[in-house]
């Protein structure tokens, strides 16, 4: 990550903007229930407002040294973080109520690594729960913000395209100033949440 960009997601403006601008219309729009998954928490900006919202969240974080930092910030607190590959989950299927992504999917390197962690989001949800995320969308000023980084910008047609694919039903991506996706997976009768 370059200077700017760690310098960004560590501030207390992005935190502010997630917890103020991202992450509210969640809450209006779906139950996280009681036991979250956060993927890719990073620097932890959105995690301090999930878990305000949910009994336990985990987070799975790939980078060692990120993991190092949110254990010292939430330790004591009803976060667990786990140090993990997102493509590859270390948990049972059927383990959340909820997942969430928020501002990380254009941070993996391609777009069938992006798909695995969005199946893998699905196999670990329990019948009825949701997936819940937000993306920058795609510009020349986030691919320059980007130089020296990954930089993967979600596609909002394949995502509303994909979801389906990988069992979720009830998709719902929203294309504004960022994208925000909501999607379930189906209960056993087929029925609705």
């Amino acid at each position: 990550m370059n200077d700017a960009h760690a310098q960004l997601c560590t501030s207390p403006e992005w935190a502010a903007y997630l917890s103020d601008e991202v992450l509210p219309p969640f809450s209006w729009l779906v139950s996280l229930g009681a036991d979250m998954l956060e993927i890719g928490p990073g620097a932890g900006a959105a995690t301090d407002w999930l878990r305000s919202q949910v009994t336990t969240l985990t987070a799975v974080e790939l980078d060692p040294a990120a993991c190092e930092r949110l254990h010292a910030r939430f330790e004591g607190t009803n976060v667990r973080i786990v140090p993990a590959d997102a493509a590859e989950l270390p948990f049972p299927n059927e383990s959340f109520d909820s997942v969430g992504c928020f501002t990380m999917l254009h941070h993996v390197p391609t777009h069938q690594l992006q798909h695995r962690i969005l199946a893998e989001a699905h196999r670990v949800l329990r019948p009825g729960g949701v997936l819940v995320g937000s993306d920058s969308l795609a510009s020349v000023d986030l691919h320059h913000f980007h130089a020296g980084d990954t930089y993967n910008p979600v596609e909002p047609a394949n995502l509303l395209a994909c979801l389906p694919t990988f069992g979720f039903d009830r998709v719902n991506v929203d294309v504004g100033d960022i994208l925000r996706f909501i999607a379930y997976k189906p209960t056993r009768e087929g029925g609705l949440p």
